[in-house]
């Protein structure tokens, strides 16, 4: 047992586990990104969702039709910017609690528009359930993983 009491495998899987999901999400708002702009192929490849950005404008305007069809390429954007910079802060973990709780609401606003026009099925399938729980349950950790920017600069405030 550690000091608090708990076995040395559960210690480990616990410093661990917030390290993966703030990766995972990252790493999974960056390739929705790199999807869009089509480095992970064309549009009608296995595996692409999109292909081009004109494809996630459409996908957008699918998922948000009560918007005006003229704001609907600067949501797609704006989406397309809070993913991207969050995904990079929640990599290097920089401000990640913050960053994580805009994940989990980002996602939760997506899988409540995936809901409505697409019915339960479609977030279930992409498992945006699980990424907004992922997210808002790493926001919900009180202390950066030892793994982050935040957790550097915390010792070196420390130190200094």
């Amino acid at each position: 047992m550690d000091k608090k009491g708990m076995p040395p495998a559960i210690r480990v899987q616990s410093h661990l586990a917030p390290l993966l999901v703030r990766l995972a999400l990252g790493v999974g708002f960056l390739s929705a990104v790199a999807d869009r702009f089509g480095v992970w192929g064309p549009a009608g490849t296995p595996s692409v969702a999109w292909g081009n950005f004109q494809n996630f404008v459409v996908y957008t305007a699918k998922l948000n039709p009560w918007s005006p069809a003229a704001m609907v390429p600067a949501l797609a954007w704006i989406v397309t910017l809070a993913e991207a910079t969050l995904g990079i802060l929640l990599i290097v973990g920089l401000m990640t609690r913050t960053a994580a709780l805009f994940c989990g609401l980002l996602t939760l606003a997506f899988l409540l528009a995936m809901t409505a026009v697409l019915g339960v099925h479609a977030p279930l399938n992409y498992g945006v359930f699980v990424y907004s729980a992922a997210a808002l349950f790493l926001a919900s950790c009180s202390t950066p993983d030892k793994w982050t920017l935040d957790a550097l600069l915390a010792r070196r405030g420390s130190h200094g």
